[in-house]
């Protein structure tokens, strides 16, 4: 074959791909019901016709909050908002933040997982604050109406924590004995594992690996679960840390939060690590075994989705 004749065949093929990448962005992007949004949600939106998002918001404006001693306004970042937007095939991405009190954080999670989507974060965005304010994301990819209708679920729970208590609560239901006096022979016989014990209190440590830099990191490196144990048998309390890829933080919570426990915050230990690994904290009161069993639930449920 000539040169010439090669030359013209790549210029066709050139041609077509770009008239081919011309007609994908001619092709209007497809825009999410607004009005059905607003309708479900109860919420009034804003259109970014820039970006083809469409965004409802709550201000927080339901209880007083202060900063560092300043009441800080809604305005200045505590407020509810859930943002929507189609894809060519007629599905849509929802993303959101949710400002929460402590009281209401875990029944706002159960709601969203409930309702089909996702908690992708936990956390603060302040230092002295009264009350305490989490932010909780959330996101999911599907039908609008469902998504929308999911957000709904979520800012009515919150409404409802409200409703039986104007003022956030400050402890959550249920004692802790004191001293401490874990019996370790049955939370063992729950995790299959030897724990550690300490002044009547108990800790079980599951180790997991990734790599950062090239270097294979695991246990001791802090790339772990672990749950500890204080009270007394039928008192008790767990606080811990759980370690999880990507995929499976979802599975996790859905287990947690079906066992009772709370979850405390949703957060990354470290940064370039492969595979990532997420991280949430939890707290529980209850019967030790009861809530050793929650956390092997979680664990087990971890396992299976990872096959």
């Amino acid at each position: 074959m000539s040169s010439l004749r090669r030359l013209s065949q790549a210029l066709v093929i050139a041609i077509g791909m770009c008239a081919a990448a011309g007609q994908a962005q001619a092709q209007p992007q497809a825009e999410v019901d607004t009005a059905r949004i607003e309708q479900i949600t109860g919420l009034k939106g804003t259109y970014s016709d820039k970006e083809g998002v469409f965004k409802v918001s709550k201000p927080r404006n339901d209880v007083k909050i202060q900063v560092d001693g300043w009441t800080m306004p809604p305005f200045m970042g505590l407020t509810s908002w859930a943002a929507f937007m189609a894809d060519q095939h007629g599905r849509s991405m929802m993303m959101g933040d949710t400002v929460l009190f402590e009281d209401e954080v875990n029944p706002a999670m159960s709601a969203a997982l409930d309702a089909g989507l996702e908690v992708t974060a936990l956390h603060n965005h302040f230092f002295f604050d009264q009350p305490k304010v989490y932010f909780m994301h959330i996101g999911g990819h599907g039908d609008a109406t469902t998504l929308a209708e999911g957000v709904k679920k979520v800012y009515d729970r919150i409404a409802q924590v409200r409703s039986a208590h104007a003022d956030p609560e400050s402890a959550s239901p249920g004692p802790i004995a004191s001293p401490n006096s874990i019996s370790a022979a049955p939370l063992e016989a729950v995790f299959g594992a030897k724990g550690q014990t300490k002044d009547g209190m108990f800790k079980v440590v599951v180790g997991k690996t990734t790599s950062m830099h090239g270097i294979n990191v695991g246990n001791e490196m802090g790339v772990n679960t672990w749950a500890a144990f204080a009270g007394n048998d039928d008192e008790a309390v767990v606080d811990g840390d759980f370690a999880m890829r990507e995929g499976e933080l979802q599975t996790v919570l859905k287990s947690m939060r079906a066992s009772g426990l709370n979850i405390v915050a949703i957060h990354q230990h470290m940064t370039g690590e492969t595979p990532r690994i997420l991280f949430l904290h939890y707290w529980g009161k209850g019967k030790a075994v009861d809530l050793a069993k929650g956390v092997k639930a979680a664990l087990d449920a971890q396992s299976a989705s990872a096959r």
